[in-house]
């Protein structure tokens, strides 16, 4: 028996989400497990993979709409089934499945449309990424000539119709008096509009309400990595897997909040939330926008293992491969930018949470060593610490645990 595919639940609460693109062809043959569709929620690209096998009868949405979650988004055939079941099962479902993707029609199809319909108004082919262009730059789909098969309406046809000023079309009027016209200035803009995506959508309402409602202190601190470096290349001269200054580094901040842990907290309107281990997101870049994924209660881990499962989560969060429970929650924030060669900056609080660290390059400075000026490994940290959750002494007190770990990392080790 045929069924109905759904928009999933992919992230907790999430009303709904982008059915970002179709992996499966009408006609393709399913198996158990096979992935069908790419769905984008506010924070990530996932997978939606087949519960059961069979054939992908019929598309009900098209790549790039906006999806409640639970609507029918496709039909998958079991038995052979015909267009005639898919029409009876979507009527079945109380007609809340969305129009079928639109299809442009061959030619003859297109001449028979005009003979019986010739008094409605021309159906107008267009691909649903140049309908958004469109109105997004307000042009009118029914003055284009499309140039994609049988005259469909693509991207292309959407910048280039952007691209020739609106009045080029227009009949010139005879002027009232002969006189020549000045001379006219044209200037390009050389951009091209990208539509947000969901993620940076939400990236830019959470950080905007991050830095307009909470109270943003900071904290900096100096750390000297000769022993930790040290401690590090020695480590690394045996192991099978190479331990990063990273790795270090949110195992330190793991521990401090363990000696700390009035500073492991999070703030909400009603409550203050006191997390019972340090969960650590540690911040990773990809081509669709940060995500910062989640190390669980890191303070009980060994190195080699947070090593292990820092390299797994990057590599699966840039390809869009991470379960929403890893990277949902987290108790604290870690982000590093000092493989880029920054010397240091501060970063905005990802709210619940209360505080996050940034993390710069350890850089050659001079330092003075019992009143001697010598050449030192340092680098810089900076906190920021919601002071609604966290007090300055607090604050300060738990950097002074994590710059003491860092400078004695054999204690971390324990």
């Amino acid at each position: 028996m045929a069924t109905l595919l759904r928009m999933p639940e992919v992230a907790a609460n999430a009303t709904q989400a982008t059915l970002q693109a179709w992996t499966k062809n009408e006609g393709d043959t399913i198996a158990v497990g096979d992935c069908i569709a790419e769905i984008e929620t506010d924070k990530a690209v996932v997978e939606l993979n087949a519960d059961s096998a069979g054939v992908l009868g019929r598309r009900l949405v098209a790549a790039g709409r906006d999806v409640e979650v639970g609507a029918p988004i496709g039909v998958l055939l079991v038995n052979g089934e015909t267009s005639v079941d898919i029409d009876a099962l979507i009527a079945a479902a109380g007609g809340g499945a969305q129009a079928p993707e639109a299809v442009a029609p061959s030619a003859g199809e297109a001449v028979a449309a005009s003979r019986t319909a010739a008094p409605q108004a021309a159906r107008i082919f267009a691909s649903p990424l140049a309908r958004r262009l469109a109105a997004q730059r307000g042009l009118d789909l029914a003055a284009l000539r499309g140039s994609g098969p049988n005259g469909r309406i693509v991207k292309r046809d959407i910048e280039q119709a952007a691209a020739v000023p609106a009045a080029a079309g227009a009949p010139a009027s005879a002027p009232a008096v002969a006189c020549p016209a000045p001379p006219q200035i044209q200037v390009s803009e050389a951009f091209t509009e990208v539509p947000h995506s969901n993620m940076r959508r939400t990236i830019a309402r959470r950080l905007s309400e991050s830095k307009s409602t909470i109270p943003h202190f900071y904290l900096t601190a100096d750390c000297r990595m000769e022993r930790l470096l040290a401690l590090r290349a020695e480590i690394n001269a045996n192991a099978p897997r190479k331990i990063s200054v990273n790795d270090f580094i949110v195992r330190a901040v793991a521990v401090a909040l363990r000696e700390v842990p009035a500073a492991n907290v999070g703030w909400t309107d009603a409550a203050m939330r006191h997390y019972h281990q340090a969960d650590i997101a540690v911040a990773v870049s990809t081509d669709a926008g940060l995500i910062t994924p989640i190390v669980r209660a890191a303070d009980t881990k060994p190195l080699s293992l947070i090593s292990a499962e820092i390299a797994d989560l990057a590599t699966r969060a840039r390809a869009s491969q991470l379960r929403p429970e890893e990277y949902q929650g987290g108790s604290f924030s870690v982000s590093n930018l000092g493989m880029f060669g920054v010397s240091g900056f501060s970063a905005i609080i990802n709210p619940p949470q209360a505080a996050i660290l940034a993390v710069g390059a350890t850089q050659a400075v001079p330092v003075v060593e019992d009143g001697e000026l010598k050449v030192g490994q340092v680098m810089r940290c900076t906190l920021s610490v919601d002071h609604r959750a966290i007090d300055g002494a607090l604050a300060a007190q738990w950097l002074a645990a994590f710059r003491r770990l860092l400078e004695n990392p054999l204690s971390m080790l324990i």
